[in-house]
């Protein structure tokens, strides 16, 4: 008998079977399984999708908002020029795929055939510049300088230029209002990148970028991006499989942008660049005795500031360049000429991101720090030609000896020793090299209570905080480089570099009293910013309470309504009483009268217009000395500062005395014409508007003539500024100094971080970084020697 069943399949067959229907099945119910959840359960997602991939968007970008001075004149606007753009649509649909066209399009414009063709080809990762990377159903412009003719042939014979336009649209332009420059405060545009599009896809309105939007990235055009960008129109057009045009889905209408107004007076800006011009050059041509050469005099700033509110009037930062470079797109060279070595940085903002030690202008600080430890407004101190302390002899400048003073003696003539001793004693009560656990560091304590070591929340991006090299800083700093100072220690130099490395690498976490007197002078490691000290400055003028430093009053509707104020904002107020502060304010008076600001300040009406001063020479090792002068008026508060610029009255006296004559209407002799002065006090209230939208802007009944010196009738003002590039600097004779010998100078003050700063963001990722602030900014010395003054 056969055991083969009558199936002829064996069991193991069987399962097998039974194994693969099941399998089967499997796959069957999974696959219908998803076939619901995509047709019926998510039917909806889905057919959107769908109905979205033929629907095509095109841009118009919106018109952005102007930037407006104080009084109504456009800092920034826009100026209307002739865009030749190609639609791809339309030379795809051609036979040729548009050569034909866009040759004859080369030809009017005068243009190589190959640069319009590469103009208007798609960007991706095979195909380099110039290309188009915006979206492909955008009209791509071929050029933004179109003239009127090239226009007119174009647009009457459209039959040989199908899909190709012309038209008017605007174009970014910084004006140079009344002669002012303004790059490193109004900032530049560039456009979007792939990035940025891609990470803002599923926003809507200002959230979302565009291809075809031009972004701020430095200056008011970042900070103030949202407000002046306008929302793009968009037009969606229906395409086929092929991508052809079959019809529109409809249209969104492009929305201008707000206008932004600023405390910035275009004629003080202008007076204020020209006058730190003139002071750089006029200190190129001054010999230095320290140094046996003619001084560099290689950068510069200088800031008014409003005392009672905070605001800022005017802002210069030298080396400058012309803003209109970006407009449409730096060129390759331009760009370098701004990033390179050489150039010195001219895209940086050194009124807050270029920072010094700032030499004896911190001894208002120091003043305030000593008051608060306990020393006597009503005593004297000593003031010495020089100190030994720890085996080193601290000198006072040029040697001189005042005898025992007191501390407003000291301030107006710039005794070193005096505060040498006050920062030595209290170091001492300290516990010296061995501090006491409760140390009460009231030197370092004050200038922090003053706002040094951080940012003031300024409205322009980028700031830096400065430094104050407290107990805290030096051990941090020991722990970064310990490594690096050992190192150099160990390979035996000589060079003053090598001693400071050598006794770093033993004990440079440690306080030493050398690090507390320099400190003490505003030397050493400490670092300001000239608008901290005009911060600090304008809390002397005006009381006692810091003001955050602000530039944007007001952002406008394009029809000319108020969107919202932007107010002053107070952050904290003067650590001391009224007594010390009228203490101080006589002091710096004296500086003017009699003191190391007196020589430059011969003849000024101190009765009637008077003025407050503290004069400052900072040593940086291995450079000349930086100039400070940091004054303030009932109404403002002026400082500039020159790097290798000479002594603080010496390089920037006549600069600051001619910016004081400009406001209030000041001759030469200290004679007062209210009616040739610029600002005689701030503009509180904001421009008057037309019902287009356009300020209602003054006409002045004066101007400054750079040549003189002083104020002039004008001829013929202007009702508006020009859309033209700002000017060369004009230069300005100096002053002719008293017959009186030049005393010395000194110089200090403080940066400023309150909790609830407003602190400006940073330029969108992607931007440029052409430069870092810390990198280029100018580097304290770590000399124990003297301070000068």
């Amino acid at each position: 008998m056969s055991n083969i069943p009558e199936t002829g399949r064996t069991r193991r067959v069987t399962i097998r079977l039974v194994v693969l229907q099941i399998l089967v099945l499997s796959l069957l119910a999974t696959l219908g399984g998803r076939l619901w959840y995509l047709q019926i359960r998510n039917a909806k997602e889905y057919t959107a999708k769908a109905t979205g991939n033929h629907i095509r968007e095109v841009v118009e970008p919106a018109v952005r908002g102007e930037i407006l001075d104080a009084s109504g004149r456009i800092l920034a606007g826009n100026e209307t020029r002739l865009v030749v753009s190609v639609s791809r649509t339309s030379l795809l649909q051609q036979k040729d795929g548009g050569k034909a066209v866009l040759g004859r399009l080369a030809e009017v414009l005068g243009m190589p055939a190959k640069d319009v063709q590469e103009k208007v080809r798609l960007c991706d990762a095979k195909t380099p510049q110039p290309c188009w990377n915006g979206s492909p159903y955008q009209p791509i412009p071929v050029t933004k300088e179109a003239t009127t003719q090239q226009a007119m042939q174009i647009m009457e014979r459209r039959e040989d230029f199908p899909g190709v336009t012309a038209q008017p649209t605007a174009v970014r332009r910084y004006t140079g209002a009344e002669g002012a420059n303004m790059a490193q405060v109004l900032g530049y545009l560039s456009p979007v990148t792939d990035d940025e599009v891609s990470k803002t896809a599923d926003k809507t309105g200002l959230d979302r970028y565009l291809p075809a939007d031009q972004i701020g990235r430095a200056g008011l055009e970042s900070v103030y991006d949202r407000d002046l960008r306008g929302t793009a129109g968009i037009t969606k057009l229906e395409v086929d499989n092929l991508g052809r045009v079959i019809g529109n889905a409809g249209t969104v209408a492009p929305q201008t942008g707000n206008n932004l107004v600023t405390s910035i007076d275009a004629r003080v800006q202008k007076v204020v660049e020209d006058n730190l011009a003139q002071a750089m050059s006029d200190a190129r041509n001054t010999f230095d005795k320290v140094t046996n050469r003619n001084y560099e005099a290689d950068s510069g700033a200088a800031v008014v500031m409003d005392v009672h509110t905070g605001r800022i009037i005017a802002m210069a930062s030298a080396p400058t360049y012309d803003p209109n470079l970006w407009v449409g797109g730096i060129s390759g060279k331009d760009y370098q000429s701004l990033t390179s070595k050489d150039s010195n940085f001219p895209l940086l903002n050194r009124a807050i991101q270029g920072q010094s030690a700032p030499g004896s202008t911190f001894k208002v600080v120091s003043t305030t720090a000593a008051v608060q430890a306990g020393y006597s407004l009503d005593g004297t101190y000593p003031c010495p030609k020089a100190m030994t302390i720890g085996g080193r002899e601290f000198k006072n400048f040029e040697s001189e000896s005042f005898g025992s003073i007191s501390l407003e003696k000291a301030l107006e003539v710039s005794c070193d020793t005096v505060f040498y001793g006050l920062a030595y004693d209290q170091w001492m009560k300290d516990g010296g090299i061995k501090p006491k656990k409760d140390a009460a560091d009231w030197f370092f304590k004050t200038a922090h209570e003053f706002g040094l070591g951080a940012k003031t929340g300024i409205d322009l991006p980028s700031e830096v905080p400065g430094r104050v090299p407290d107990r805290q800083w030096k051990q941090s700093f020991y722990d970064n480089n310990k490594d690096a100072w050992c190192a150099q220690a160990q390979k035996g130099g000589n060079s003053f570099s090598d001693q400071i490395a050598k006794e770093n690498c033993v004990d440079g976490y440690q306080m030493r009293a050398g690090d507390a007197v320099n400190y003490a002078i505003g030397q050493g490691d400490t670092l300001v910013t000239p608008v901290q000290m005009a911060r600090i400055y304008s809390a002397l003028a005006n009381g006692g309470t810091f003001y955050r430093p602000t530039i944007a009053k007001a952002v406008i509707s394009p029809s000319g309504d108020l969107v919202r104020e932007i107010a002053p904002h107070a952050d904290a107020k003067f650590p001391g009483d009224q007594k010390l502060l009228s203490y101080i304010d006589q002091a710096t008076a004296g500086v003017i009268t009699s003191g190391t600001a007196a020589w430059k300040f011969n003849g000024w009406p101190q009765d009637k217009i008077a003025l407050h001063a503290k004069t400052g020479t900072a040593e940086v090792e291995g450079k000349q000395t930086t100039s400070w002068l940091d004054t303030y008026s009932k109404d403002y508060a002026v400082v500039m500062t020159i790097s290798q610029g000479g002594t603080g009255s010496g390089g920037s006296g006549d600069a600051i005395r001619r910016i004081y004559q400009a406001l209030y209407g000041v001759d030469d002799k200290g004679n007062i014409d209210n009616g040739k002065a610029l600002l005689p006090t701030p503009q509180a209230d904001l421009p008057k508007f037309n019902p287009d939208g356009t300020a209602i802007v003054k006409p002045a009944a004066y101007t400054v003539d750079p040549a003189q010196g002083s104020v002039a009738q004008a001829p013929a003002p202007a009702a508006a500024p020009a859309f033209a590039p700002a000017p060369a600097l004009t230069p300005v004779p100096a002053l002719v100094p008293a017959a009186a010998p030049a005393p010395s100078d000194a110089a200090a003050a403080v940066a400023w971080d309150p909790s609830a700063t407003f602190l400006d963001p940073a330029p969108p990722a992607g931007s440029p970084a052409p430069y870092t602030a810390v990198d280029t900014a100018l580097e304290p010395t770590n000399r124990q020697g003297r301070g000068r003054a």
